[in-house]
């Protein structure tokens, strides 16, 4: 699976497709066919005890220590890096050590010493994970890939969580072959990709935390990445922000975690816009595209509706005190977003959607795109004229925006949004102090916009909504109101041009 010599001059490296299930279903799945080998693969316990300083300085730097107990072996491993969905390729030192303590010796020349020097502070047990794992070999097409089935539990002095997952690892061959087994496994039982590794479970135990509402993090990019692999690593990204609010969703139906699935999704498909220059060779990126505005229409009209309960009817009910129509409207409201929240969880439970997420991350890893002459192109180069490119666009759609229909600042404002996540994607391109300033100041700019634009098309989402569902019209706002709107937006779309570019 993984190199033991932990004084490899290159960092050895773990690249496995992870997926979450539950239990039953993961005995369903070893009755599967393509798993013929599951009756005869003997069980292993794993007993494995993570370990951090009591500031927690290993996981801050993104690492994690654990010693494996295995048949009487003890295996010390340390891994960098807990990012990632679906497939998690992260560097990994494992090192057999005399018994079930921490051995310095073991972590030497990997990235955990600098760390642990640098704390000088013992080491503490966080947690550990009791694992019940069959190994089953699987010839698909070219590769040989180890199919993983782990059913367990992680605890900690403060509790226990189940853990179900299936690692699909390539022994020999190529990551495209991992993702059509997983979407042959997936016919069966219902696999998801997984956002999270065990010792995130393990960390989510200790800090008494439920899967829990996130917003986009910052994307973690190479000064040399070329522009595929900024691609790629955005829609990783992508792809976990929306991954980690579906499970919060799923747990809590809370509307911020519908929210920022919507701003995931929202960000994937501008992310295959933005990037059209080198996904426009492979057909897919459209089709991909396409299919998921396609399949989340629900999401859309679910969370308009929670707009429209807590913040449009509260304004309402302070606009006209006393009026009893708006409780009939309330009640339409309700009764809406039951149906909408049913359709969203209708979606989320159903094979098309999860194939779609698993054919779309193995598209992300292994599509055609990847392989044309423009996916090589130096990735700060790329991002400079993505962004000469959007910014043009913002300047041209706002022209007259005081003037504008409401049609037409919608379009302004999607150009905003796309502007603002383009500059978002490719800030770690560009680091330099002078260009972080700017960026400050890029992006104060365009989120006053955007606030200022948001502001007129909820006006103009709450008074569709509020005919749509049978109520009486909104009352227009008045032109002092409007005005004000609008010329804030104007202000601020003329502050944001007059900022350099941050990327030239």
């Amino acid at each position: 699976m993984s190199e033991t010599d932990s004084h490899a001059v290159a960092d050895p490296r773990e690249i496995e497709l992870k997926l979450d299930c539950a239990g039953s279903d993961l005995t369903a799945l070893a009755a599967h066919p393509r798993l013929q080998g599951a009756g005869g693969a003997e069980p292993e316990l794993l007993v494995s005890t993570y370990y951090d300083t009591p500031n927690q300085d290993l996981r801050a730097a993104g690492l994690t220590l654990r010693v494996r107990n295995q048949g009487g072996r003890h295996i010390q491993t340390v891994k960098a890096g807990q990012g990632g969905v679906g497939l998690f390729d992260r560097s990994e030192w494992e090192t057999e050590i005399a018994g079930e303590t921490p051995d310095p010796a073991a972590w030497a020349d990997t990235a955990a010493e600098k760390v642990l020097r640098k704390a000088d502070a013992p080491l503490e047990r966080l947690f550990s994970t009791m694992i019940t794992r069959r190994v089953i070999p699987v010839q698909q097409g070219e590769s040989r890939i180890l199919v993983t089935l782990d059913e367990g539990r992680v605890e900690s002095p403060s509790g226990a969580s189940p853990i179900c997952e299936v690692e699909l690892e390539i022994a020999e061959g190529e990551p495209a072959d991992l993702f059509a087994l997983a979407q042959t496994l997936a016919e069966t039982v219902p696999l998801r990709l997984s956002a999270t590794a065990k010792s995130s479970r393990g960390f989510a135990l200790i800090d008494g935390t439920s899967p829990s509402v996130v917003k986009a993090e910052p994307v973690e990019l190479p000064d040399d990445a070329s522009a595929g692999e900024v691609f790629r690593r955005v829609a990783r990204a992508c792809l976990r922000h929306m991954r980690l609010n579906e499970t919060a969703f799923l747990a809590s139906h809370a509307p911020e975690a519908l929210h920022q699935m919507r701003v995931s999704l929202r960000r994937l498909r501008s992310a295959l816009s933005l990037f059209a220059p080198i996904l426009e060779s492979d057909p897919r990126a459209i089709s991909f595209g396409d299919e998921i505005k396609r399949v989340t229409e629900p999401f859309g009209h679910a969370r308009n509706l929670d707009v429209f309960l807590s913040q449009t009817l509260p304004r309402l009910a302070k606009e006209r005190p006393g009026d009893a129509d708006l409780d009939a409207l309330r009640d339409l409201a309700e009764t809406e977003r039951a149906k909408a929240y049913d359709s969203v969880l209708a979606t989320l439970e159903s094979p098309q959607w999860r194939g779609l997420i698993i054919d779309f991350a193995g598209w992300i890893e292994a599509g055609a795109w990847a392989r044309q002459e423009a996916a090589a192109e130096d990735g700060r180069a790329f991002a400079a004229q993505v962004l000469d490119r959007a910014r043009e666009r913002l300047k041209k759609r706002g022209r007259g925006l005081k003037k504008l229909d409401p049609h037409t600042r919608h379009r302004a404002r999607i150009a905003a949004k796309k502007l603002r996540y383009g500059a978002e994607f490719f800030a770690e391109l560009f680091p330099k102090k002078k260009a972080r300033r700017r960026q400050d100041k890029f992006g104060a700019a365009l989120s006053d916009l955007q606030d200022h634009l948001g502001a007129l098309n909820d006006i103009e989402t709450a008074r569709s909504m509020t005919e749509s569902l049978g109520g009486r019209p909104m009352p227009a706002l008045d032109d002092a109101s409007t005005q004000d709107l609008l010329n804030a937006a104007a202000e601020a779309r003329s502050e944001l041009l007059d900022v350099k570019p941050f990327w030239r």
